[in-house]
């Protein structure tokens, strides 16, 4: 099967998707999101100057594991050229597809002309799409926002069309404006907008929280699947039961307190063998608010795994925890 045909035959299951995020998205947390549903996982953002240098992290960025068969490198820049040179270097690592990053709002990345930056000239995004879509052989999707700003500036519904016709094999949509971030309501009715103009998938993105969101999103958009992002950093458990929805629809009960406790354990100790001590310790922290909710005690175990910078102690807090979690 092509890399085109595979990639159509994924959307054609109602793919949820785990967004690139970064510092996120590593080869651990893509594993452990796959292993409990996610359809395609996607890398942390990649600077291609920095991929092109030979920068260590960004070539750690594109490091791909054996079974890292569904995942693709997102790369972001302002360079036409270099981007397309940065596709070439990252279909050499084997992903299942290139995405280019045109919707990070971060003002660093988009005051500089990347991400978001590329819906200020949207002529100027299609001819860069065309020019990296022409250069690999593996599909190159993209992901964008709705616009910049305000209405007037939200072009989203003719640019889908336009970036189809430069090659694009699909496009994700984050409903929300560059200039709102993170705040605000998303409104997937863009999305909807976009679907209804063009013949590749178009995954709809943001405020999607849970299964019933996942369900809702693409029952209003006509989407071909939904990308989850911050969600999943607390709650991986999303793909979980988003899959029993879509595909059986069924409710899924919640992660069970020794469920959480033992997802703890499974990231603390496959981040340690990945990363060492102590580091393999820290990264795993900013799951910990979400992975503890609702166990007895949860803000003391947490301030206690804070505080500690060993796997060995953190192992022992959390046998404690169960412990006291089945008593």
């Amino acid at each position: 099967m092509s890399p085109h045909a595979r990639l159509r035959s994924l959307y054609a299951q109602k793919p949820v998707v785990l967004a690139p995020m970064e510092d996120v998205t590593d080869v651990v947390f893509r594993r452990l999101c796959r292993s409990l549903g996610a359809t395609v996982a996607m890398t942390e953002f990649v600077n291609v100057e920095g991929l092109l240098r030979g920068c260590r992290n960004a070539r750690r960025k594109i490091g791909l594991a054996e079974d890292d068969e569904l995942t693709a490198i997102q790369i972001y820049g302002s360079d036409p050229e270099r981007l397309a040179e940065a596709a070439r270097v990252a279909e050499a690592a084997g992903p299942l597809f290139i995405d280019i990053n045109c919707g990070c709002w971060v003002p660093k990345i988009a005051g500089r002309g990347a991400g978001a930056g590329w819906l200020r000239d949207p002529a100027a995004m299609v001819s860069m799409v065309r020019l990296v879509a022409g250069g690999v052989s593996l599909p190159v999707t993209v992901k964008t926002r709705i616009g910049l700003g305000p209405e007037s500036h939200m072009p989203v519904v003719d640019l889908a069309r336009r970036l189809e016709d430069a090659g694009a094999a699909a496009i994700t949509i984050h409903c929300r404006t560059a200039q709102m971030g993170h705040g605000g309501a998303a409104d997937w009715s863009w999305a909807a907008r976009a679907r209804e103009v063009v013949g590749i998938p178009v995954l709809v993105n943001g405020d999607v929280r849970s299964a019933e969101d996942a369900r809702r999103a693409m029952g209003e958009t006509g989407c071909e699947g939904v990308m989850v992002g911050r969600r999943a950093i607390e709650h991986p458990w999303v793909f979980r039961e988003t899959r029993a929805l879509l595909d059986r629809g069924q409710a899924v009960a919640p992660p069970t307190a020794e469920e959480r406790l033992a997802l703890c354990r499974e990231h603390l100790v496959a981040n340690v063998a990945q990363r060492g001590e102590p580091h393999g310790v820290h990264c795993t922290r900013r799951h910990l608010a979400g992975y503890l909710k609702g166990l007895r005690g949860a803000a003391s175990l947490r301030q206690e795994l804070n505080g500690c910078d060993s796997l060995e102690g953190c192992l022992a807090i959390l046998d404690g925890a169960s412990e006291r979690a089945a008593a």
